[in-house]
């Protein structure tokens, strides 16, 4: 996939505290490269998730300091904060609670260009171009979120997080909550948008396999802390730490397809 060494987004000294003192994360630093996965790997209750949010501000960190492209995101004003969330995107582990239930696909779908106030946009024609690229039509867009299966729903809130053409995507175990087969075949759509739009992704899952079959680098995250960072072959073959090398004998292989033709997936899921 094509990368560069120009560092995108950054953790300086991440810290979380809730309540009298309680540190969920714990002094957290990484950069991720542009057009990159980074996956970011630990066990329930590690703090990655939290992490995540704070590297769009949707969690405001105790302290340290999140840049994107050597710019302060934690300086920034509410107005500058609304143009920086349209190169900043995520798509969250549930597809069910991620979508809401009163709207059709279709208002999903607008909903971005109306928060962003894009007023020039492609009106539906552009809503089916978005469809199509995560392999559902346009019969979807009249149709809510109950009339589609698990990974249909995930198919669509990828189309809703790329609609104003974000660089980088926070992908918080999007595949977890679905079939394996189901799974691999996002996973899969994850890796052809990533080519076809130079993305670049923070990859946050428990599964080291799939963590290995995706991404370029990996950080290894466990009670809070970042305990082990470094290219994804090199830390899946060679683990430096005894919590890594854990996680990677606790978790079966996964089996993911290396082709799909994506045009054939509105049957299967």
């Amino acid at each position: 996939m094509p990368m560069d060494e120009t560092v995108l987004v950054e953790a300086r000294g991440l810290v979380k505290e809730y309540g009298a003192g309680a540190r969920v994360v714990n002094d957290v630093s990484f950069a991720i490269r542009r057009g990159e996965t980074l996956g970011l790997v630990g066990e329930s209750g590690s703090g990655k998730s939290t992490v995540a949010r704070m590297l769009l501000r949707l969690v405001e960190p105790t302290a340290g300091e999140v840049l994107y492209e050597g710019v302060d995101l934690l300086a920034a004003s509410s107005s500058e904060m609304r143009s920086m969330r349209r190169r900043m995107q995520i798509v969250f582990q549930d597809p069910y609670a991620a979508l809401n239930p009163r709207m059709s696909v279709r208002e999903i779908l607008a909903e971005p260009f109306a928060i962003h106030r894009k007023r020039q946009w492609g009106g539906r024609a552009q809503l089916i171009t978005m469809l199509q690229e995560v392999g559902l039509d346009e019969s979807a867009l009249e149709r809510y979120p109950h009339e589609f299966s698990g990974g249909q729903r995930q198919r669509i809130n990828i189309a809703r997080a790329l609609a104003l053409r974000p660089e980088f995507l926070v992908l918080d175990e999007p595949v977890s909550a679905l079939d394996v087969s189901v799974g691999a075949q996002v996973v899969n759509l994850l890796r052809d948008l990533q080519k076809r739009y130079g993305l670049t992704y923070l990859f946050i899952s428990h599964s080291m396999p799939l963590i290995r079959y995706l991404c370029d680098r990996v950080a290894v995250m466990q009670r809070g802390r970042l305990v082990e960072l470094g290219e994804c072959e090199q830390v899946c073959h060679a683990p430096a730490h005894e919590y890594t090398r854990t996680l990677i004998a606790a978790t079966p292989e996964m089996p993911v397809k290396t082709a799909i033709d994506y045009t054939d997936l509105r049957s299967e899921i």
